[in-house]
């Protein structure tokens, strides 16, 4: 029956999460792949939150990094290209006691659903954002990606790139996101921490991941690979202000290899699921029944 009241979901005996029960499909990117990582973040983080398992939904756009929800166990969907976050967007508005959690690339997110992404952040609809960026598009066999640096050769640039890469930080600041954080996947226990503290955010959230791809470009991220001579630098939060934007827009502006950490995290921003709830009860209130099939006749009625 339809109802202004959002729906209650039947009560279903939560079962304990551990690795066995949140295994799906077995994964199917190429060996040594950033991605298998990112997935072993995932799991850590619903091991330890113990969100009950049909509270959980994993969707997905298009590209390597998006087969991801296959291979965990929880409800969820595989998307057009670009167009995650705005089914995302309508599975969480309309169920608050879902957490929804949405992977992607960085051609998925900043190139052919970018605007999505504007769009979902500002309005900080409360979804999880992990973008699995490997500054190349490799599910079409290496093509030049929106984070891919200038000479990158690649099948659509074989000379080399002429544009400049999208600075992924300055443009997820610049968004609205009210949590932004970036992590590597060649650091696992940080990556970890910042997808647990994104998922325990009460808004929109996003974690950029670097995920080197073995096959088409292995030397992208030797810049903060300890093991190839590189630095892994992390944010000081008792010598940053997550809250202060400027601070943050100042990190994302250093050179490369940057640092890594929380750039920025509000909590005082009120999420839209918070405000669309505030609203129904407003209207409610004005109403001596919240029965959709009353309330639908009296407008018939209305009308005669």
């Amino acid at each position: 029956m339809f109802t202004l009241t959002r729906p209650v979901p039947v009560a279903v005996p939560a079962a304990p999460l551990t690795k066995t029960t949140l295994k799906a499909d077995t994964p199917t990117w190429c060996p040594g792949c950033g991605d298998f990582a990112v997935l072993a973040a995932f799991q850590r983080v619903l091991e330890k939150l113990q969100i009950p398992q049909h509270n959980l939904v994993t969707l997905a756009g298009i590209g390597c990094s998006s087969r991801l929800p296959y291979f965990v166990n929880t409800h969820g969907g595989h998307f057009i290209h670009g167009r995650a976050l705005p089914f995302a967007s309508g599975v969480s508005l309309g169920r608050d006691d879902l957490h929804v959690v949405v992977f992607g690339g960085d051609g998925d997110g900043f190139s052919s659903g970018g605007n999505h992404l504007d769009h979902t952040a500002r309005k900080n609809i409360k979804i999880t954002y992990v973008i699995m960026d490997n500054s190349v598009y490799g599910l079409t066999k290496k093509q030049t990606s929106p984070t891919s640096p200038v000479g990158f050769k690649s099948k659509t640039d074989p000379t080399g790139a002429l544009d400049p890469a999208l600075n992924p930080m300055r443009r997820l600041l610049g968004t609205g996101a009210t949590f932004v954080a970036r992590a590597y996947a060649g650091q696992l226990p940080h990556m970890t921490d910042m997808i647990e503290r994104a998922m325990r955010h009460d808004g929109f959230s996003v974690v950029e991941v670097h995920t080197h791809c073995t096959n088409f470009y292995d030397d992208a991220f030797d810049g903060f690979n300890a093991r190839k001579g590189g630095k892994f630098d992390t944010i000081d939060e008792t010598q940053h202000d997550v809250t202060d934007l400027n601070a943050a827009f100042r990190l994302a502006s250093l050179e490369t290899p940057g640092v890594f950490g929380v750039f920025y995290e509000v909590k005082d921003q009120p999420s839209k699921n918070a405000r669309e709830a505030a609203l129904m009860e407003r209207v409610q209130a004005n109403f001596k029944t919240t029965d959709g099939r009353a309330l639908l006749q009296s407008a018939f009625n209305r009308l005669k």
